[in-house]
């Protein structure tokens, strides 16, 4: 299942923000639910690609996306995961790039909490990336299959980078998920996110491939995100190598 907002506007070629935030149902250290707080958050990323985990959806436009697209400009789509019919939580992609195409993937394990990858493609100058938003599962084997299922996605790489970013769920580092996403993209910094008021674990990842093409992470540690949800914001940049202009046509 997918929603779609607004139409993006032209991409802007150059070094390009990425974040990713576990918002949990817009509800805050303080137990008060909040969607206002989330959205000042995600404007001051100032980030053309914001993937999200842990959003309530209900049917139509009632999606938190929604709504957290609207205040910042976004075009919106989302991948329920869990809940019941009038009400379900799953990952999100918000962007300021155009959107050129949405997939879905099943990563649920039997006797486990579903769980799911939500796949956009998106132009950014004259570039066509491909994004991955996820949620990983709470047990180790879980998240295991899923990384593995995952990796099987990003096998047909005809794009000029693949993304992959969301709450991994891996707080071992040397665990197997870990090790197999740094094979496959190299190192992500484990930066703490969690719990968001004193951080002890890096659940929040963000790889990309050709490794090497993200720099500059950080952890968003401000008053307004610790308070607005029980993880932390993290982002990264990333820069692509410049490809050459297409040849003239006589």
């Amino acid at each position: 299942m997918r929603e779609v907002g607004p139409r993006a506007g032209p991409a802007t070629p150059g070094p390009l923000r990425i974040a990713t935030w576990n918002i949990h149902d817009a509800r805050g250290g303080d137990g008060r639910r909040d969607l206002a707080r989330i959205a000042e958050v995600i404007k001051q990323l100032n980030a053309p690609i914001v993937g999200l985990q842990e959003v309530s959806c209900g049917p139509g436009n009632a999606c938190d996306a929604a709504q957290l697209a609207l205040a910042s400009g976004y075009a919106w789509h989302a991948l329920p995961t869990r809940g019941q019919s009038l009400l379900q939580h799953g990952n999100a992609l918000l962007t300021a790039l155009p959107v050129e195409q949405v997939r879905s993937h099943d990563l649920s394990i039997a006797g486990r909490e579903p769980r799911g990858a939500l796949e956009v493609h998106v132009r950014h100058g004259r570039d066509r990336l491909r994004v991955v938003v996820t949620h990983l599962g709470l047990r180790a084997g879980e998240r295991r299959r899923q990384v593995e299922r995952l990796l099987r996605i990003f096998a047909d790489d005809d794009v000029a980078a693949t993304v992959l970013l969301g709450d991994i769920n891996e707080w071992w580092l040397w665990g197997r998920p870990l090790r197999w996403l740094h094979r496959r993209f190299g190192t992500s910094p484990a930066l703490r996110t969690f719990p968001a008021r004193a951080p002890v674990f890096a659940l929040d990842r963000i790889w990309a491939h050709p490794a090497g093409t993200l720099t500059e992470f950080a952890r968003v540690a401000t008053p307004a995100a610790r308070r607005a949800s029980d993880h932390l914001p993290v982002m990264a940049t990333l820069r692509l190598v410049s490809q050459k202009p297409p040849a003239p046509t006589l």
